[in-house]
């Protein structure tokens, strides 16, 4: 095929930066389809059903593709321009019919279990099933996820049994060395290594009820909504105790005031630090505050005091067991066969679980894909993943490179140790 028109790849760079615009996306693909580039065309068509599986267009614009009817009753999708030169050849031999899309669900029935459960409504503590308070800020009840059940990070795990639950599992300890209820725990580390996923395992822990709150939650453009947004986060906590309060992206919540020219954002800083610290000495009793940073070095550091988030804990990548886990549990619900586990938990050194993840479905496209051009469905094979992996490079490796001026110029107190030692194990410092 002839180099691509500039019409073409201006529309792929477009398409590059808006990846789930399916409008724009179906539009390149008619275009590919125009230009005799059938496959490319499918690959387009099949990434928008992706993004809008009932997107009739999309489905009738991968049938003209393929070379088969449209599935279903006629759509709207834009007929190809008739030409009087017929389309380029393909290296690939066109399939002489349309894909059977049931018979190929009946030929992996047996290895693909159904993908949902309706989940049960959550009940409150008098079996009413209404949540009351807790519905406006959606407040879940104690959970079923554990530490048991974050795969690997022992370190992290033994760090957070020693510093924060044992003392709030042994009350009668507690109250020998007049321990309060009252606790702050900054989880900080790369994006996309789980750092919400083990807030949700100490509350699990702690059987306490889990509220969740990012940026969009507190901060509103009218002056006193976010102070005011901030108090009722804390007071539903309060009314909900015991209950984890998890505060995602703290530096965007609690962003060093010096750096600040806005009076909102300074107050609503001082109305997180009035609530930590409570109205009295008993009014967080039972309410465990957790936040959560990629960059803890731009949090006020009033926040940091003693009594507020005055521990932190690095989450780090996983590691060999956690990598193992996250692609065990990313792969299965899929039709793989053959994969070998321990070859690829080597491959993926240094990939957060969100790398992970995105490398399971990148192999799945690609087995998805395939099925759909030759007409025959096949698992998902080592091939697929090997491949997958070839093209991610590891999200974290711009964070540890910020990190890295950090740790070596700005660690007063000595309080990013554990980010120092990690980077001398790995060569990086």
């Amino acid at each position: 095929m002839s180099a691509e028109s500039p019409l073409i790849q201006s529309l792929r760079t477009a398409v590059a930066a808006a990846p789930q615009d399916v409008p724009l996306r179906l539009h390149l693909a008619q275009l590919l389809l125009d230009a005799g580039a059938a496959d490319a065309a499918v690959a387009e068509a099949a990434v928008a059903l992706q993004h809008a599986p009932g997107d009739a267009q999309a489905r009738a614009l991968m049938a003209r593709a393929m070379g088969v009817p449209a599935p279903g009753p006629a759509t709207t999708a834009p007929a190809a321009p008739a030409s009087s030169t017929p389309a380029p050849a393909s290296s690939t031999p066109a399939p002489q019919r349309g894909f059977d899309w049931k018979a190929a669900e009946e030929q992996i029935g047996d290895a693909v279990p159904p993908r949902f459960v309706e989940p049960e409504a959550p009940l409150t503590e008098d079996g009413s099933g209404d949540p009351g308070d807790a519905a406006a800020w959606d407040v879940e009840v104690p959970g079923a996820v554990r530490l048991a059940d974050v795969g690997g990070l022992q370190e992290v795990k033994d760090r957070l049994e020693a510093a924060f639950l044992a003392p709030l599992r042994n009350p009668e300890l507690r109250r020998l060395y007049g321990k309060s209820l009252r606790g702050g725990l900054l989880l900080y580390g790369p994006p996309g290594c789980g750092k919400t996923f083990v807030a949700r395992a100490v509350a699990g822990e702690l059987g306490a009820k889990f509220l969740s709150v990012s940026v969009n939650d507190v901060l509103d453009m009218w002056i006193g909504n976010s102070e005011r947004n901030m108090h009722e986060v804390f007071e539903t906590a309060r009314r909900q105790a015991p209950c984890v309060v998890f505060l995602d992206e703290l530096d965007a919540l609690g962003g060093k005031r010096s750096r600040t020219h806005s009076s909102g954002m300074r107050n609503t800083v001082n109305q997180l630090l009035t609530e930590l610290d409570g109205v009295d000495a008993a009014a967080n009793e039972g309410v465990f505050v957790l936040g959560a940073t990629n960059v803890p070095w731009d949090v006020d550091l009033a926040l940091r005091r003693p009594g507020r988030f005055d521990r932190t804990l690095l989450v780090l990548p996983p590691d060999a067991p956690a990598r193992e886990a996250i692609l065990r549990h990313h792969l299965r619900d899929r039709p793989i066969e053959n994969v070998d586990l321990g070859k690829l938990v080597k491959l993926t050194e240094g990939f957060s679980g969100a790398d992970l993840a995105h490398l399971c479905e990148s192999a799945a496209e690609s087995a998805l894909l395939d099925s759909a051009r030759t007409g025959t469905v096949r698992m998902i094979g080592m091939k697929d993943l090997l491949g997958a992996a070839k093209q991610l490079t590891p999200s974290t490796e711009p964070w540890f490179a910020s990190a890295r001026n950090v740790a070596l110029y700005a660690n007063e107190g000595g309080q990013y140790d554990d980010l120092v030692a990690y980077l001398k194990r790995k060569r990086r410092l």
